[in-house]
């Protein structure tokens, strides 16, 4: 019976410390995977999906993307991903129902905006500029305040509201 007793003690506590490790693997990736959607005014619902990164300290342009001139995936890891069911114009430009992977690159006064016909793309390492539907300008500004972590809004006019840092940029989708 001790013997019985001895190994039941051993396999539980087997058991415990396997749980534990299996339960370690699983802590939330630094950059999770969020979507953000909304059907605007003109009927179209339109979703982004984006990896969102945490500033961490760091300064934005010198330690985290954007950096001046550089193409960024306007989130982290996968490319950032923006959909719409029906076409739709991206401050006044033409843009058909689909997937589209979303890039900037930031400028001192203006940054560009890029939807890119290549939804599934990792990151900016397999971006062709010959592959973009659409290129537009936005004017940043500095936002109401800080944003430790990358975010996306879209509100029912169709106002698309990236905030990072202390940056806030803002396209419209009509």
């Amino acid at each position: 019976m001790k013997k019985l007793l001895t190994f039941s003690m051993l396999l539980g506590g087997f058991a415990l410390t396997s749980g534990s490790a299996v339960a370690q693997e699983k802590k939330a990736p630094p950059s999770p995977r969020v979507t953000v959607s909304q059907v605007i005014a003109s009927g179209a619902e339109v979703s982004i999906a984006y990896g969102q990164p945490s500033v961490k300290g760091r300064t934005i342009g010198k330690d985290l993307e954007p950096k001046p001139g550089v193409i960024w995936r306007a989130g982290a890891n996968e490319s950032t991903v923006l959909e719409t069911n029906n076409a739709v114009k991206v401050n006044g430009k033409e843009l058909a129902a689909g997937k589209y992977s979303f890039f900037v690159i930031s400028g001192e006064k203006e940054w560009t905006l890029i939807l890119n016909k290549t939804a599934q793309q990792w990151g900016a390492y397999d971006y062709k500029e010959a592959d973009d539907a659409i290129r537009f300008m936005a004017t940043p500004k500095k936002a109401n305040s800080f944003s430790e972590k990358l975010t996306y809004s879209i509100d029912k006019s169709g106002v698309v509201t990236m905030n990072w840092g202390e940056y806030e940029v803002s396209f419209t989708i009509s």
